[in-house]
């Protein structure tokens, strides 16, 4: 097969977008930021640095504490990419172990690890699965043409509906959203001026 094949670009731009749509339904940046803050913190204290025919030995008494703690933050980051109904837990956990490797391991792996667990911890805990888009059903009193339809009551001596009072449009007794609109004059407060 030749680079000018359609075959392999057609199913490259599938299996990107297959990636993306999975990528979408989860934490992934808050996953791989747990995953990559884990790796520094357990790698430091066990590094040894090579400064011409000096060898700097960066290893601490809590090294197996620093190991505990960089695997940990893999496997949270890791779980976060596959379970993500735990992104609360693993948020926190995350948090709180980038916290306790300040003070255990080289901090925190020279604040690189402290500073990924941590912005990754607070990404997941801040994570929330997004609904599909769903189609806005059409709003009744629409017209097709430019002018509008006069409001015609369905029986004789019925009032006309309000029209400053919003309805649901799902048929419940109550709106869905919870904006703050007052249902006597549909204004929210967020927007009037007021």
């Amino acid at each position: 097969m030749s680079a000018e094949t359609p075959a392999a670009t057609g199913q490259f731009t599938r299996r990107r977008l297959q990636f993306r749509a999975w990528r979408g339904a989860r934490p992934f940046w808050a996953g791989l930021f747990v995953a990559l803050g884990g790796l520094p913190i357990a790698y430091f204290p066990y590094a040894n640095l090579q400064i011409g025919h000096l060898t700097l030995a960066m290893a601490t008494t809590a090294g197996a504490g620093s190991l505990i703690i960089g695997v940990l933050l893999v496997v949270l980051g890791v779980s976060l990419w596959f379970q993500k109904h735990v992104r609360v837990f693993a948020g926190v956990a995350a948090i709180l172990l980038a916290l306790v490797s300040i003070p255990v391991s080289n901090l925190g792996g020279f604040l690189i690890g402290f500073l990924l667990a941590l912005v990754g911890g607070a990404m997941a805990v801040s994570w929330v699965p997004g609904e599909p888009p769903q189609a806005e059903p059409p709003l009744e009193g629409k017209g097709t043409g430019n002018a509008p339809e006069s409001v015609v009551p369905e029986a004789p001596g019925a009032p006309a509906p309000d029209a400053t009072v919003p309805q649901p449009r799902d048929g419940a007794g109550e709106p869905n959203d919870l904006s703050g609109t007052s249902p006597a004059n549909g204004a929210n407060g967020r927007h009037s001026a007021g």
